[in-house]
């Protein structure tokens, strides 16, 4: 039997080990320490934003990006289904009210058409997600939300340094969030991060993550501080941003060694009776997840169960969609393309040092199990 291909692997090196090594070396800086800075710093820059607030995970991102951008109860906010939970659920915990729309059978993003569809006078905000490390039609999107004068914060958590026409996921909106758990671009286990150009909402989130806190050196300070709001703890810890310091030195060699792997299946799908792969062809596809559309007469499950007997992770991402799911069930909500999608879709592994062999059985897998199983 051939070993095993996992999903993703995390691509570490001796810079990760020394980054954390320092971090705890230092003692006293483990909640609140300088990597922290630099981490933000060197997202901010290789973004080209003003600012960038590091948080605990992507999903404390987006709900602070919301806080901070004036979303509360009541509110509406037009979101995706063909998501992860995470983007609804940041919604509903600060108090918000999802709005599904449907999606395009292009980017498999938000349809600008069927957002304008939903926009009431109740909609404050519109939350497009760049899925699988492609861009959403996000410039449509844009201007959408400044014709009806909605905030426009981006779920940008599969797709950082993805682009399209020039404009980079998550910098393009209001604000964007990032996320940095295991199996993204930049991973460092756990963790999150703030985008932005605006000053008000960069200093919403500083507050949101920290207790309201006006200055953030409670650990160094001999008072309690002045509270002038309420937040929580949604703080990075230390270690955290020394791993994503080191990753973000590599960033680009990261997502070239997914793009080799991807663009070499890409062109053996492409060809490949019954699947076709996610790809965008006016922009940088990072290929966060790399996914394979299936025709409607492949069976899916056994593609599945076919790949698991030659060793060949591989994942449904999504299904069911959002609101299919057991709590957001029950509102009788129209999103044909959503619900087609999510039944054909699969992700295959994806990772920079997929090697070519590994590559070569994905393929292999793939295009046997589409013959066999039509």
């Amino acid at each position: 039997m051939p070993e095993q291909i996992p999903l993703f692997e995390i691509p570490w090196d001796v810079q990760d080990l020394q980054n954390v090594i320092e971090s705890i070396g230092r003692g006293g800086w483990w909640a609140n320490g300088p990597f922290i800075e630099e981490f933000e710093q060197k997202v901010a820059s290789y973004l080209g934003v003003e600012h960038a607030v590091a948080v605990n995970s992507g999903t404390s991102a987006i709900m602070a990006a919301l806080d901070a951008a004036g979303i509360g109860d009541g509110d509406e906010v037009i979101v995706p289904s063909f998501t992860q939970q995470a983007t609804v659920n940041a919604v509903k915990m600060v108090g918000g009210n999802p709005v599904f729309a449907d999606i395009e059978r292009e980017t498999y993003g938000l349809d600008p058409t069927a957002v304008s569809e939903q926009v009431t006078s109740e909609t404050e905000a519109v939350l497009p997600v760049h899925v699988y490390g492609s861009v959403c039609d996000i410039e449509a999107i844009y201007e959408l939300a400044t014709d009806h004068n909605l905030m426009m914060i981006e779920d940008a958590a599969e797709a950082q340094g993805a682009e399209r026409d020039g404009m980079r996921a998550g910098t393009v909106g209001d604000a964007g969030a990032l996320s940095f758990c295991q199996n993204k671009i930049v991973p460092t286990g756990e963790g999150g991060m703030v985008v932005t150009d605006d000053d008000e909402i960069a200093r919403g989130v500083s507050l949101y993550r920290s207790h309201g806190r006006a200055s953030e050196d409670y650990f160094e300070s001999s008072d309690s501080g002045r509270h002038v709001t309420v937040g929580g703890n949604f703080r990075m810890p230390d270690m955290v941003a020394a791993l994503g310091c080191s990753q973000m030195e590599r960033i680009d060699t990261l997502i070239e060694g997914r793009r080799r792997a991807a663009l070499t299946m890409n062109d053996a799908f492409e060809s490949t009776e019954g699947v076709s792969p996610h790809t965008m062809n006016d922009g940088r596809h990072v290929y966060q997840f790399y996914t394979v559309t299936f025709d409607l007469e492949i069976d899916r499950d056994a593609v599945i169960e076919h790949l698991a007997e030659r060793n060949i992770s591989s994942k449904v991402y999504w299904n069911p969609p959002v609101h299919e799911s057991e709590f957001y069930s029950g509102s009788d909500w129209d999103l044909p393309v959503t619900e087609e999608l999510s039944q054909r879709v699969l992700a295959l592994p994806m990772h920079p040092e997929l090697s070519p062999r590994e590559v070569e059985r994905i393929i292999d897998g793939v295009q046997t199990a589409c013959k066999k199983h039509r």
